[in-house]
């Protein structure tokens, strides 16, 4: 079935980059290249987002893109909405101390084209993940071996009741109960689900 023209503001969609792409005018740039130069390291703080979003989107087997004006963060091929939220002891920089873990952006305001920002922040997922990245020394960080991730996994009513914009490790260890390793992660995202009927799924 043809599909109606898009309006000159719709972008159109387009494949996932292969890496191989030339940069159009400079011989032998690709696309790659412009990867290790934007994210040459996974500690940095919006990175390590990235990744912690990737592995659970990897965890659920999820076939959904990344939306970067999305008010979740992963969603599954049945609808549920994941937020996502990263911490480690560990930074990119010289540190005195490791880091004390704190998540923040817990209510945020969503957007639509139509009508922009929501005047009011709120809760705009169904499950809310809590990924900590647990190295505490530089020699074994290795932020792609899923065995040094530990993930806290919330439902949305949970959260909610936490009443708070920013939440601590503390805070989400009382309210979650022990994590779970990424093994296990979609198991408990899938119990955690807070959506009518989902537990007969």
């Amino acid at each position: 079935m043809e599909q109606p023209p898009c309006s000159p503001l719709t972008p159109r969609p387009v494949p996932p980059l292969r890496g191989d792409e030339a940069v159009i005018g400079v011989p032998d740039a690709t696309v790659v290249d412009f990867w290790r130069f934007a994210m040459p390291d996974l500690r940095v703080n919006n990175m390590r987002g990235l990744l912690a979003e990737f592995l659970v989107h990897l965890a659920v087997g999820s076939h959904a893109p990344r939306v970067e004006w999305a008010g979740h963060d992963v969603e599954t091929d049945d609808g549920l909405r994941i937020e996502v939220k990263s911490g480690a002891y560990l930074q990119a920089w010289e540190q005195r101390a490791p880091s004390s873990i704190r998540f923040s952006g817990i209510r945020a305001r969503t957007w639509s084209p139509d009508g922009g920002y929501a005047e009011t922040k709120s809760h705009n997922a169904d499950v809310y993940v809590f990924a900590v990245q647990t190295a505490r020394e530089h020699a074994v960080y290795e932020p792609l071996d899923t065995t040094q991730w530990e993930f806290y996994v919330l439902p949305r009513p949970v959260v909610a009741a936490l009443d708070s914009d920013s939440v601590g490790l503390g805070t989400v260890r009382a309210a979650g109960g022990p994590p779970v390793s990424f093994a296990g992660l979609n198991d408990r995202i899938r119990a955690a689900d807070p959506r009518p009927g989902a537990a007969d799924d």
